[in-house]
C-alpha cells in the first residue's frame, strides 16, 4: 500500500513543480552564444536557438520586446541574450525567455574602436587647432574613393556645375573589405609626395558599420595626421563618423557636400569679377576727370596771363557780378511778389458776385438732395405697402385653413386613440402569461427545485475544496522534501555538527581534538579532529 507521500504524480503536476524551481533558481542572466534555427512567426514572436561547441538552449523573444533592437538577428551570428530562465509546461521543454539581445562581435568592437579613439584625442590627433587650413581656389583635386561607385559620378557633376575650371583626377582605392585600409594608406602617401595636388578627398558612399571599418585604423588616421596636403573626408551616411572623420582637416556628411565646399561657385565667382570690373571702370573714370580738370586749370592759367585774356577775364567777371547782383534782388523781391499775388486771390474771392453764385451752387445742390430724398421715401412706402397686401388673408382663406386645421387635428386624434388600443392588447397578450405563470401551485414547485438544486451544492464544493487542498498539500510536502537535506544525504553526503547540534561551517571552526557528530542518511557518527588542513 502506497503510502501518501509516494503517490504518484501527474506531468502537469511535475511540470509545475520544475517550472517553480527553474524560475526560483535563476533570476535575470546573460547568456552569450549563436543563433541557430531562427524562425519568426506572423505573430512577430522569434523563436531560436543558442548553441555553442557542446550543447544549445531554446530560446524565444516576444513580439513586445522584439520591437525594441536595434539590429535585425541573423543565422550564425553571436549575440548576448538576457532573460529568465522558466518550462514550457504543455512540453516539459526549458527555454531562456528573453528581455534583450545585443550583438556580441559589435559590443567587442564597439569597445575598442572607444577606446582607440580616446587614446588617439588624447595624443592630440583631433585637436583643431592641428588641422591645416583649405586652399580658396584649388587647381588640382586627388579623388581616393573606388573607381565603380556613384561617388565619383556625383563629384565629378557637382564640380562641373560650380566650378569647371578645377582639375579632378582619380585615384582608385578598395573602401571596404580586408586591406582596404593599406590601400588607401599607400595612395595617401603616393598622393601626397608627388606635389601634383592642392587637397586630397577621401570618400566612400553609405553602408553598414562593419564596412567602415577601414576608415577607423589606426595607421590610417596617423597617415592623414602626417600628410603635407590637407585631406577632406566625406565618409558614409551623414549620421556616420569614422575615426578618418576626427583626423581630416574638414569633414564633409556626404561626397556632394564636400565636392561643394572645396570648390567656390562660379556664378558667385562671375558677380565679384563683374563687381570689380565695375569698379575699375569707375576708378578710370573718376582718374581720367580729374586729369582733364587739371589740364583745363592748367590752360586757364596760362592763358590768364595773357593782356587780352586779363581783360576779358575782367569783363567776364564784372558780368556774373551783375548777374549776381541781378539773382540776390529777384530772391528778395519773390516773398513780397507772392505776398501780393495772395492779396490778389483772397480780394477776388470776397468779390459779392463769387459769393452769390457759391450760395446759388449750394441751394441747388440741397434742392436736389431733397427731390432724391422725397423719391427714395415714396418709393419704400409703396413697396412696404405692396408687401402688406400680400401678407394680409382675406376671409375665406382664413376660413379654410381653419377648416383645414381642424380636419388634420381629427385625424391625429382618431390614430392616438388607434395606438393607444393596439398597445393595451399587446400589453394584455404578454401580461397573461405572466399571471398564468405566477399561479400558487406552479411557484411552490420552483420553489422546492430551487431548494433541491442548493441543498446539494455545498457539499460537492465542500469536497472539490477538500481535493484541491490534498494536492497543494502533497505537492508543497514533495517540494519540501527535495529542497531539505534528506536527499542530499541519501546520494552519500554527510552533515558536520558539533554536539551542541550546530552546523560546521568550515574548517576553522573545527580545532584538532575537537569533537563532532556527522549526521547520514541511516544513522550518525562521532567523530574526532586529528588536524585540519585549510584549502590554499
Amino acid at each position: 500500500m502506497p503510502t501518501p507521500d509516494d503517490r504518484p504524480l501527474t506531468p502537469s503536476q511535475l511540470n509545475t513543480l520544475a517550472c517553480d524551481l527553474l524560475e526560483g533558481s535563476f533570476p535575470n542572466i546573460w547568456v552569450e552564444g549563436e543563433i541557430a534555427d531562427l524562425k519568426t512567426y506572423p505573430s512577430g514572436h522569434m523563436y531560436f536557438v543558442l548553441k555553442d561547441a557542446a550543447a544549445q538552449v531554446r530560446c524565444v523573444l516576444f513580439r513586445s520586446r522584439r520591437q525594441w533592437l536595434r539590429f535585425a538577428p541573423r543565422e550564425g551570428q553571436l549575440v548576448q541574450a538576457r532573460g529568465k530562465v522558466t518550462l514550457y509546461a504543455q512540453r516539459g521543454d526549458y527555454r531562456l525567455e528573453c528581455e534583450t539581445l545585443r550583438d556580441a562581435g559589435e559590443g567587442a568592437l564597439r569597445q575598442r574602436l572607444e577606446e582607440l579613439k580616446a587614446r588617439l584625442r588624447a595624443e592630440g590627433l583631433f585637436e583643431p587647432g592641428r588641422k591645416r587650413p583649405l586652399p580658396a581656389m584649388p587647381r588640382r583635386i586627388g579623388v581616393l574613393t573606388s573607381a565603380t561607385g556613384a561617388v565619383i559620378r556625383d563629384i565629378t557633376s557637382v564640380l562641373a556645375r560650380r566650378f569647371p575650371l578645377v582639375a579632378l583626377e582619380l585615384l582608385p582605392v578598395p573602401v571596404q573589405g580586408d586591406g582596404a585600409a593599406a590601400r588607401i594608406r599607400a595612395m595617401l602617401h603616393q598622393a601626397a609626395a608627388s606635389g601634383r595636388y592642392d587637397v586630397l578627398l577621401l570618400a566612400r558612399g553609405g553602408g553598414a558599420q562593419e564596412d567602415l571599418s577601414a576608415f577607423n585604423d589606426e595607421a590610417l588616421v596617423r597617415a592623414i595626421v602626417a600628410s603635407p596636403v590637407p585631406v577632406v573626408t566625406a565618409i558614409g551616411h551623414e549620421t556616420d563618423t569614422t575615426l578618418a572623420d576626427y583626423a581630416a582637416d574638414l569633414r564633409a556628411p556626404t561626397p556632394s557636400a564636400a565636392a561643394e565646399r572645396l570648390v567656390p561657385d562660379r556664378a558667385e565667382l562671375a558677380l565679384r569679377i563683374a563687381g570689380h570690373g565695375r569698379r575699375l571702370q569707375r576708378l578710370y573714370l573718376y582718374a581720367l576727370q580729374q586729369g582733364t580738370q587739371r589740364c583745363d586749370h592748367a590752360w586757364l592759367r596760362l592763358q590768364a596771363q595773357h593782356p587780352q585774356a586779363r581783360l576779358a577775364l575782367q569783363r567776364q567777371r564784372a558780368a556774373q557780378a551783375r548777374l549776381r547782383l541781378g539773382h540776390m534782388l529777384d530772391r528778395r523781391l519773390q516773398p513780397a511778389h507772392a505776398g501780393l499775388h495772395h492779396l490778389r486771390s483772397r480780394l477776388q474771392a470776397q468779390h459779392p458776385l463769387q459769393r452769390l453764385q457759391r450760395q446759388r451752387a449750394r441751394l441747388q445742390t440741397a434742392m436736389e438732395r431733397l427731390r432724391r430724398a422725397q423719391e427714395q421715401a415714396l418709393a419704400q412706402a409703396g413697396t412696404r405697402l405692396q408687401q402688406a397686401a400680400w401678407r394680409l388673408p382675406s376671409p375665406r382663406q382664413r376660413l379654410q385653413a381653419d377648416r383645414d386645421g381642424i380636419h388634420l387635428a381629427a385625424q391625429r386624434l382618431q390614430r392616438a386613440l388607434a395606438q393607444r388600443l393596439r398597445e393595451l392588447r399587446q400589453g394584455l397578450a404578454l401580461t397573461a402569461p405572466r399571471l398564468r405563470a405566477q399561479h400558487p401551485a406552479r411557484l411552490l414547485a420552483h420553489v422546492r427545485t430551487r431548494l433541491e438544486r442548493l441543498h446539494g451544492r455545498p457539499q460537492a464544493a465542500i469536497a472539490r475544496r477538500l481535493r484541491e487542498d490534498a494536492l497543494r498539500l502533497r505537492t508543497l510536502g514533495q517540494t519540501l522534501r527535495a529542497l531539505g537535506p534528506r536527499p542530499l544525504l541519501e546520494r552519500g553526503y554527510a552533515l558536520l555538527q558539533h554536539p551542541d547540534g550546530r552546523l560546521l561551517h568550515g574548517v576553522a571552526e573545527a580545532a584538532p581534538g575537537t569533537r563532532l557528530v556527522a549526521q547520514l542518511a541511516d544513522g550518525r557518527l562521532e567523530l574526532r579532529v586529528e588536524a585540519r588542513h585549510p584549502a590554499p
